[in-house]
């Protein structure tokens, strides 16, 4: 077949499958986040094992861990988006000054007043009220599903064992397919490790921030910034404007720049500075392929598909081309480093 045919079909085939994960978003994507949280915790099925625990003990342990952890994050976001929503009913006078004062200026300016009336009846107050709660409802969206990622989680714990065996005995007909799969593990799971230990940090900042700050709710928007930093690109600017508007609202607008200097100086330094030192060549992809496999993923599975848009991404190239011996330069492309040349045997 021509090249041109080839692309034009892998294209075509891609939108294909694309769609059709699209169309079963709600089953793959706990699917998949059940698959990265047993890769997540492997590591301690694997320290059981070496310590000759029972094959009960090497199950049960690393799904409560899981579980605890799946269960502490949903309470915390019931009882915060609960909070939120009996709050900002409360600041709909406060928005309407805002919006007197921002009509007050502007008139003050030279801007008349049917220019501004546009631009107001064009803006939609419950949607700026809304912003927090929708997105914080969102998540809990993708958390909503628990029973079935709890009976992903503990099928594919109890499979775990067979499935590392079967694996390993592949090695001689497929080495380069699991050697890939070996490769996806252990750099989704250092990725893991990396953005949870600094969102970790950057969210107990952000707290303590909000905290002397006298922003509402600042546990919300710190679990808020913890699971924004698992977004490439733009998380932290997702997690960032829903305490802002609220602090506008609270505080006006000095409040409001307060936050955006402290996020700025917290999570832009962490975040741009100091995690990519740590995270190395984890991910293994540019920029440009993270930044396109967040809209991808987005698309396809919604705001889960954001969270997780590394991990697949990294299934996908296990998948497509680190298992095929001659896609050297498709992997040079995505990871945005060049080839190793190779070496000569004169």
């Amino acid at each position: 077949m021509p090249r041109a045919l080839t692309i034009l079909a892998g294209i075509a085939c891609a939108v294909i499958v694309l769609f059709g994960m699209r169309e079963v978003a709600s089953i793959l994507g706990p699917v998949v986040l059940a698959l990265v949280l047993v890769i997540a915790v492997a590591p301690v099925r694997n320290r059981l094992a070496r310590a000759g625990a029972p094959g009960w003990v090497q199950v049960i342990v690393p799904f409560l861990i899981v579980l605890l952890v799946l269960l502490g994050m949903v309470a915390v976001l019931t009882f915060s988006i609960t909070q939120l929503a009996s709050l900002l009913p409360a600041y709909a006078p406060q928005f309407q000054q805002l919006l007197t004062d921002a009509q007050n200026f502007a008139t003050t300016h030279g801007i008349s007043n049917a220019q501004l009336n546009k631009a107001i009846q064009s803006f939609d107050p419950a949607k700026v009220l809304g912003l927090a709660q929708s997105l914080a409802s969102s998540l809990l969206g993708v958390l909503s599903s628990l029973f079935l990622i709890v009976v992903l989680l503990l099928a594919m714990c109890l499979d775990t064992p067979g499935m590392a065996r079967i694996i390993a005995a592949g090695e001689s007909t497929k080495p380069h397919l699991v050697a890939a799969l070996a490769t996806f593990a252990d750099k989704t799971r250092r990725y893991l490790i990396v953005s949870t230990v600094f969102g970790l940090i950057c969210s107990a900042l952000d707290v303590m921030a909000l905290s002397i700050l006298d922003v509402p709710l600042p546990v919300l928007w710190g679990v808020l910034a913890l699971i924004t930093n698992y977004i490439p690109n733009i998380g932290f600017v997702l997690g960032l404007i829903p305490p802002a508007m609220l602090a506008l609202l609270d505080g006006g607008l000095k409040q409001m720049l307060l936050v955006i200097a402290a996020y700025i100086a917290i999570n832009v330094v962490i975040q741009s500075f100091i995690q990519p030192k740590f995270l190395g060549d984890a991910v293994g992809l540019s920029t440009t392929m993270t930044f396109l496999s967040l809209i991808v993923w987005a698309f396809v599975l919604g705001p889960l598909g954001a969270l997780l848009a590394i991990p697949l991404s990294l299934l996908t190239r296990a998948l497509l081309v680190d298992s095929d011996p001659g896609a050297g330069w498709a992997a040079a492309l995505i990871s945005g480093a060049p080839p190793e040349s190779p070496r000569s045997t004169v």
